[in-house]
């Protein structure tokens, strides 16, 4: 059975907790295979909400098993005390499997993260603090610390002075901190060992069977494809590829193994932290997409920017991800306006682009060029089919399908796990 791969289009927040969940009783595994604590998912189900930050969304299955795969970069007090917060709900975490080469965020990475950006200041990249950045670094310059070394105390403590050695002197002499004691951090990881241990699989082989085996495996990824380390709006992006080609890097298992690439996309379009987005509306309307959506981010109830949605923005990331499906969010927050502008191709110095410029220089000062759409004032929520939608939303679903380039098999028209209306099968 081929696996499926759950990209955000965009710059992530678009909801791509609810479309794994809505797959959740059709999948085997739901692997998340990069990123870290610094993106959420939201998932809704019946009056309950379920903000998830390193869990896969798949734990909320009962018939799902839940992966972290070697791709993302553990915190492990804040992935306990999910698993806790999620048991005092009545939620199990038995089933999760954590791959043993996924690195461990320690401490320094915390400390040196925000550091560094209050230091950066004005220049600042708009990280959440919580490590992931320097994580990630460690991880390529090959000084870092790897879930299967919870396994044996002493590779451990000797990781963490070595670690230590240069880190503390970095936190001291340069940025005027107080330095992290070794012996802490070795007495604090080894009482996360003994709590994680049971958890602790080669997942790549688990995978690897579970696919010859005829299961359904999903990937799903944090953040979006403009914040993709190689792909995104540079420097303004995460630390590693939540596109596509990263899931098969990140989970362990091969490209011939993936069929289908669904991308996620919002009805409008938001990111957080620093960077450029040409559709922004710093003005009331912004401030209603805000207020009307929800935008607020799960991981740090930062506010969200918003804007119209960019059709630039959705063909490049289906052209970089090869998607063959997109799942369209949150159509419901666009009812009641008269008119709906969508960005069709970008103004740079005079010169027409239908595509994102190459350089960072021209992205930053790309002004979008709108096509407006006539709006609808039903009330979609309830819409159980496309042929509920009104006409005008419709349409407005039909012209996106269109400029994005790949076709829009599900469409979100509420945040309940029951307000999604298939147009064709995902799975």
């Amino acid at each position: 059975m081929p696996a499926a791969v759950l990209v955000g289009a965009q710059w992530g927040d678009e909801g791509k907790g609810k479309a794994t969940d809505l797959l959740g009783g059709d999948v085997d595994y739901v692997v998340r295979y990069q990123g870290g604590n610094n993106a959420g998912h939201t998932v809704v189900i019946g009056d309950q909400k379920y903000a998830l930050h390193l869990l896969p969304t798949g734990i909320l299955s009962p018939d799902v098993v839940p992966v972290i795969g070697n791709g993302v970069v553990i915190d492990p007090g804040v992935l306990l005390g999910e698993i806790d917060g999620l048991a005092a709900r009545g939620i199990s975490a038995d089933r999760l499997l954590i791959s043993s080469n996924a690195h461990l965020i320690m401490p320094h990475h915390k400390a040196l993260d925000k550091v560094t950006e209050r230091y950066l200041g004005k220049a600042r990249i708009g990280t959440t603090g919580r490590g992931i950045g320097p994580a990630y670094g460690d991880k390529i310059a090959r000084m870092g610390v790897r879930v299967q070394d919870l396994l044996d105390p002493g590779i451990l403590a000797k990781k963490i002075e070595v670690a230590l050695t240069e880190k503390n002197q970095v936190l001291t002499k340069v940025y005027n901190r107080r330095g992290i004691e070794p012996e802490a951090v070795l007495e604090e990881y080894l009482a996360y060992a003994e709590r994680l241990k049971p958890h602790i699989a080669d997942t790549s082989l688990v995978l690897s069977k579970a696919l010859d085996e005829g299961k359904f495996v999903l990937l799903e990824g944090g953040q979006g494809t403009l914040l993709d380390i190689d792909h995104g709006t540079y420097p303004f992006v995460t630390s590693s590829s939540p596109t596509s080609g990263g899931a098969c890097a990140g989970a362990g298992i091969p490209p011939n193994r993936l069929t289908k690439i669904i991308g996620i996309l919002k009805a409008y379009t938001t990111r957080v932290g620093s960077g450029p987005f040409p559709t922004e509306l710093t003005d009331e309307m912004g401030e209603w997409l805000r207020q009307t959506g929800g935008e607020y981010g799960v991981t740090t109830g930062r506010n969200r920017r918003c804007g119209w949605f960019d059709a630039v923005i959705a063909r490049y990331a289906t052209r970089i991800n090869g998607i063959t499906d997109y799942f369209l969010t949150k159509l419901d927050v666009l009812s009641g306006l008269e008119r709906i502008p969508v960005c069709v191709a970008y103004d740079v110095d005079g010169v027409r682009h239908d595509e994102i410029p190459m350089t960072q220089t021209d992205f930053h000062h790309a002004t979008p060029i709108y096509e407006e759409f006539p709006g609808w004032q039903e009330d979609i929520t309830s819409a159980k089919s496309f042929d509920d939608l009104p006409p005008n939303a419709q349409a407005y679903v039909r012209a996106l399908e269109e400029m994005s380039g790949a076709p829009i098999s599900a469409i979100g028209v509420g945040p309940g796990r029951d307000q999604t209306v298939v147009v064709r099968s995902l799975v």
